[in-house]
């Protein structure tokens, strides 16, 4: 058998099953991974004794038969779930010391499920950002090098710790949060797969909200199977989250058939952005014949309001994290300014935020603040709402002419430099979420799968997006692709 931590969590659920290998045999090689694996700064906080403690139980509850399919597998949790008394500062500094005295929803379903939390993965810092360069604890390091090239590349966020950890084998997958693209993109830079699925799936409870009415969970796996089964065990429903939809979670993994004949994908024309460059338009177009090759009918659509929905989500986005940052100011809980004689509690809140939160969330804070103002709210947010509606009745409509799903690439290039966009105009980094930032305003799913190698050898992602609730026929068409595509790189090791 290859090393245990590079196995998929399908493989070693087998391999469980068999008795070839116990938990704890699969939790201390992803614990040997972690402690060599420090220069990409991907693990925050690590916490072997809990994850040997979980191993342990998971190993007794297999002995005994009736195990779900997660139970003894290996995984990171981003650090924007909250975790029974383990830190959970969403990378933020504000957030020091905090300790919840509660489980998330998603991180309880999978404890339940007998899955073994290994640690907390790094993450922009309120999942503000598309490049892991906005954390309190570093950049996290893409495990991929250009060619020969030695510099760091970023590997995607704001999920890029759980990113990097499962592309360079530190567990079997992860947890990641999805605001704008923040599960897709990582992905796609990484070379493997993740998912957000519809809007409701997975209960927000207990995950640091960045902007409520986008924020969703996905898992980020190895291939399609294992986001299958993952994303089954990560879903419920649950009262303490009132958008989570009451409805029942299929067995995604039994939904695998790989058999896409008779399915209709979209091709949209608005997508075809200029200066794309031609690796990512030729691997689009291979994309396209790949899924018709399996059967599927390929058809040109229209989604007319596309272009207006990057504005529209960097308008309403930092609304709702305006409103849901104002909660951190030095009173509760995490950091508090140091005061001078005199200060009032005014003066605490100014300085407290501005030393605890960083530049990029300031920025979005007072962009949000801005347009939710008296005078602009109306051209500003109320505008972007409705485009946000007309821009949901795209995808509406598409689907009603019989689309299944509608294909497009991931993000708009492959994995640039760590420190090559800090110091641009910020709008240069938005543009990375120029692909995904759609499927978040519609509240669809979508899923990223890694199909192929750049002329530099760094992975490049292929984006489906599917019909609201239809994460199981989504899943299918996607391990079609996968299949088709064949993508079977891994990084060469050099940390």
């Amino acid at each position: 058998m290859s090393a245990l931590n590079t196995l998929t969590l399908a493989a070693a659920r087998d391999a469980l099953r068999k008795k070839e290998t116990t938990s704890v045999e699969l939790t201390e090689a992803c614990l040997k991974a972690i402690d060599d694996a420090n220069a990409l700064n991907a693990f925050v906080h690590k916490t072997p004794d809990i994850a040997l403690e979980r191993a342990k139980a998971a190993d007794a509850r297999l002995a005994q038969g009736d195990a779900p399919a997660m139970c003894g597998l290996p995984i990171g949790i981003k650090d924007l779930f909250c975790t029974k008394g383990v830190p959970s500062q969403a990378a933020s500094r504000i957030l020091n010391g905090f300790r919840p005295e509660y489980e998330s929803t998603v991180s309880q379903n999978l404890i339940d499920a007998g899955a073994v939390m290994l640690g907390k993965l790094n993450m922009d810092e309120f999942a503000m950002g598309s490049s892991n360069e906005t954390s309190c604890y570093g950049n996290v390091v893409n495990p991929w090098r250009r060619g020969n090239d030695d510099a760091a590349l970023t590997p995607g966020g704001s999920s890029g710790g759980s990113a990097s950890a499962v592309a360079a084998d530190l567990c079997l997958a992860a947890t990641g949060t999805d605001t704008g693209g923040s599960i897709r993109q990582p992905a796609a830079f990484t070379g493997i797969t993740g998912i957000k699925p519809t809007y409701g799936r997975c209960s927000r409870w207990g995950i640091v909200a960045f902007a409520s009415s986008l924020d969703q969970a996905g898992p980020m796996t190895k291939d399609v199977r294992d986001a299958a089964i993952m994303l089954e065990a990560m879903c419920s429903s649950d009262p303490k989250d009132s958008t989570s939809a009451d409805l029942p979670v299929p067995n995604f993994e039994a939904m695998l058939t790989g058999d896409i004949r008779g399915k209709t994908i979209g091709i949209p024309k608005e997508y075809r952005m200029d200066g794309m460059p031609d690796e990512i338009e030729a691997l689009w177009t291979r994309g396209a014949e790949m899924l018709k090759d399996a059967g599927a009918k390929i058809v040109d659509i229209s989604l007319p309001h596309t272009r207006y929905a990057l504005p529209a989500y960097y308008v309403i986005a930092p609304a709702e994290a305006s409103s849901n940052l104002a909660r951190y100011d030095g009173v509760r809980y995490g950091h508090r300014a140091k005061l001078s004689q005199g200060d009032g509690i005014t003066e605490m809140y100014e300085k407290t935020r501005a030393e605890g939160f960083g530049k990029e969330v300031q920025r979005r804070v007072m962009v949000g603040t801005y347009v939710l103002s008296a005078g602009f709210y109306d051209a500003y947010y109320n505008r972007a709402r409705k485009v946000r509606t007309l821009i949901k009745k795209d995808f509406e409509d598409v689907f009603a002419q019989g689309v299944d799903a509608i294909l497009t690439p991931a993000t708009p290039s492959a994995a640039f430099g760590l420190g090559e966009m800090q110091d641009a105009d910020p709008v240069q980094m938005y543009l990375n979420d120029v692909f995904t930032v759609t499927v978040n305003l519609a509240g669809l799913p979508g899923i990223a799968v890694p199909a192929g190698l750049d002329r530099q050898g760094l992975p490049l992602g292929l984006q489906l997006i599917g019909r609201p609730w239809e994460e199981g026929d989504l899943l299918n068409t996607a391990l079609a692709l996968e299949t088709a595509a064949q993508f079977v790189a891994k990084p060469a090791k050099w940390w």
